[in-house]
């Protein structure tokens, strides 16, 4: 019997059988890869004081919009504020509404809070975890002003159906790429398809330069407003008669610029990651091809063969209690844990659980945030609607090893743990004291 095949004699090491997972992982899961350039780029801004200048950003953001393909790229300290400023770029104000899926980091929509308009959420697609076509188009009303599509987890989301619906109803597609850096759709790099998308490049992202976020765009317009809104220090770029008169001081009262260590690292990036990229794909390809004909799990990455999920972050399987007798989930993680592996229940909470999205009054309107620029009459039951797959696949999610080399002998043990568990989950049914109820969080899941 292979390696590959487990071990379905062995008894399980949660319940005192030896450990599947020995060797030393090494450089397996190590992220970013730091070499000796990254080290010259970062130390030579450093050495000359310009960590708050705008030069080597200013390359960084010419660079990556070039590798991307996009006219305009504008670099921020985050990703949070790249998508905000995205928004105010599009127009986004008091009284509009923003459509974004629920099944996301939270970063991909609530900075609309702060615009005076309203979140308004989809469900999603069973099989990508991305916003569902068909519910976005039920959703958009007079007062929507763009619908954001986030590639959640790496996978792309439906293009073809978005854009036909985003040009039937004239509204702006905005992308949050956070997840998906080189991922692509039928053959074409996520980011390339909306009127304006963000990444985050942050530590732990799949194209990580530290801490930043970039916005690109093909529109003159969306790149000076957003310029206007946090970049006050690049007024000389803002050339409409109508925003050049407001240069000089920030729209919206942010500071949007990045450290220039952070866009040191991301010029060296720029120039590594495809070949990173593409060592990650065939490590997690290698690893779930390995157990895509598992009873009880489901890996969950683009069936298109002209598509991919990029950097894979972070990567996600669906679990299927019911093909293993109801073992729950954490149970089952449990297991796999002990056997040396990686597997963490849940995903992000969907948003339209939180309170914040019902009830809390951040900024003293008298009503809830959510509320308190629509129009005093409206139907509040579009807001607080059941989302039926967000509200229960979150709790079905798990997050498996994430490779950053191809390491086949030590890929094949984190294989083996999996189908050892998989193959003996009938001794854990016993004692499974598991509550899949408290799966996921709100804030982030990703470890």
């Amino acid at each position: 019997m292979t390696r590959q095949e487990g071990y379905p004699l062995e008894k399980l090491a949660l319940l005192n059988g030896e450990k599947t997972v020995k060797l030393d992982p090494g450089d397996l899961f190590r992220w970013p890869i730091v070499t000796p350039a990254h080290e010259k780029a970062v130390l030579e801004v450093l050495r000359s004081g310009r960590m708050s200048g705008i030069d080597v950003s200013k390359k960084f953001e010419q660079e990556y919009a070039k590798k991307l393909g996009r006219t305009y790229g504008l670099a921020y300290p985050n990703g949070t504020s790249a998508i905000l400023g995205g928004f105010y770029g599009l127009g986004v104000g008091v009284g509009h509404e923003v459509i974004a899926p629920s099944l996301t980091f939270w970063a991909s929509v609530l900075q609309v809070y702060s615009l005076g308009a309203t979140p308004v959420f989809a469900d999603v697609d069973r099989d990508t975890l991305c916003i569902d076509p068909k519910d976005v188009e039920s959703l958009i009303s007079e007062r929507t002003r763009a619908i954001v599509v986030v590639h959640y987890t790496g996978m792309p989301a439906d293009m073809d159906t978005l854009q036909k619906i985003a040009q039937k109803h004239n509204v702006p597609i905005f992308e949050d790429c956070s997840h998906a850096h080189g991922t692509l759709y039928k053959g074409r790099e996520v980011g390339t398809f909306g009127q304006a998308a963000a990444f985050s490049v942050m530590s732990g992202k799949s194209f990580a330069i530290g801490e930043g976020g970039i916005l690109f765009t093909d529109d003159r317009k969306v790149y000076e407003r957003a310029l206007l809104f946090g970049h006050y220090i690049r007024g000389d770029e803002i050339l409409s008669p109508e925003l050049q008169r407001f240069a000089g001081l920030p729209a919206g009262g942010y500071k949007h610029r990045m450290h220039q260590l952070s866009s040191a690292f991301g010029l060296v990036q720029l120039k590594l990651y495809d070949a990173q990229m593409h060592t990650i794909q065939k490590a997690m390809n290698y690893f779930c091809d390995a157990l895509q004909d598992q009873k009880g799990i489901r890996p969950i990455r683009p069936k298109d063969p002209n598509s991919s999920k990029g950097g894979w972050y972070f990567p996600l399987f669906e679990y299927l209690k019911q093909e293993l007798e109801g073992l729950s989930l954490t149970r089952f993680a449990e297991a796999i844990q002990a056997e040396g592996s990686v597997c963490y229940p849940g995903s992000n909470t969907p948003m339209h659980l939180h309170p914040l999205l019902s009830e809390m009054d951040v900024y003293g309107h008298g009503k809830p945030t959510r509320f308190a620029n629509l129009p005093d009459n409206i139907d509040r039951s579009v807001y607080l609607r059941k989302l039926p797959i967000s509200e229960s696949i979150y709790q079905s999610l798990f997050q498996v090893p994430w490779f950053k080399q191809f390491d086949r002998a030590r890929i094949d043990e984190h294989i083996a743990a999996y189908r050892k568990v998989l193959s003996r989950y009938r001794d854990l049914l016993a004692a499974d004291t598991g509550d899949d109820s408290k799966i996921g969080g709100f804030s982030t899941f990703f470890r």
